[in-house]
């Protein structure tokens, strides 16, 4: 009589050869001298993937390390068609990821990892499909760079932030000016938009209180003059245009004898 945990599965060799199906857990029985019993851990595994050092499809070196989550899924092939499916799946999972960095980019490596995430998932779990075990899960944990890219790319990312801190700068100059000219519009075809600006200046100057505004002459003084100074060319223009024009002087006649 012999116990099966919860989490284990019982592989039975009666004579050495195993017997088709699996032991549930619990209380099995087992024939003495003819049976003997492997448990197999159908939990799930997590195994972490050694650091691989390879050369992406863009020519850059790179340190990758990964991460594998595993578990039993037949545990007859497993304790059958491989002699250690733990040290298998490692194996593969290094290969798989040496693989993997060759055919990616850096950009894909660190922005598009999830398509990663499934290719090597695919490649990892092709062999290991064979031997009763089925990959949950792989993730790529981290990526080193070299130091000397850190910094290009440091570079590279500040250039791109002034870049773009010098075209908001330009639009909001761009929409500022908009904004001014269509103000100047409005404020030209009325004059009291003007004197209303005017008043909220001399408001917003004098409410720090420190400084002296002198303002000598009235705006309306100011536009007196100008209608008056308009009216004086009216009426000039007008008495040039209706005055008799002159007869031009020629040379006087000559009396002769």
């Amino acid at each position: 009589m012999r116990v099966v945990n919860q989490v284990e599965r019982g592989v039975v060799f009666r004579w050495g050869k195993a017997l088709p199906g699996y032991r549930q857990p619990g209380v099995t029985f087992l024939i003495p001298f003819a049976d003997r019993m492997r448990k197999m851990n159908v939990q799930v595994v997590t195994m972490p993937v050694p650091t691989q050092e390879g050369i992406t499809r863009d020519n850059v070196s790179v340190k990758v390390d990964a991460v594998v989550y595993f578990r039993v899924t037949d545990p007859v092939r497993a304790a059958i068609e491989v002699q250690d499916y733990v040290f298998a799946v490692g194996q593969v999972a290094q290969s798989s990821l040496r693989s993997i960095i060759g055919k990616s980019d850096l950009d894909d490596l660190l922005s598009d990892r999830e398509r990663l995430h499934e290719g090597l998932a695919l490649m990892i779990d092709s062999p290991a499909a064979g031997w009763g075990v089925h990959i949950d899960r792989v993730e790529i944990k981290d990526v080193q760079l070299p130091e000397s890219l850190k910094r290009s790319m440091s570079r590279q990312a500040e250039a791109e932030r002034e870049r773009r801190a010098r075209v908001i700068t330009a639009d909001g100059e761009f929409q500022a000016a908009q904004q001014l000219a269509n103000a100047s519009r409005i404020m030209s075809d009325t004059p009291e938009a003007m004197q209303l600006r005017l008043l909220q200046t001399v408001v917003e100057v004098a409410a720090e209180k420190n400084s002296t505004l002198v303002m000598p002459f009235p705006v309306e003084l100011l536009r007196y003059f100008d209608r008056a100074v308009k009216k004086i060319d009216a009426e000039v223009t007008t008495e040039s245009a209706g005055a008799p024009a002159r007869p031009t002087a020629g040379p006087e006649p000559v009396e002769r004898p």
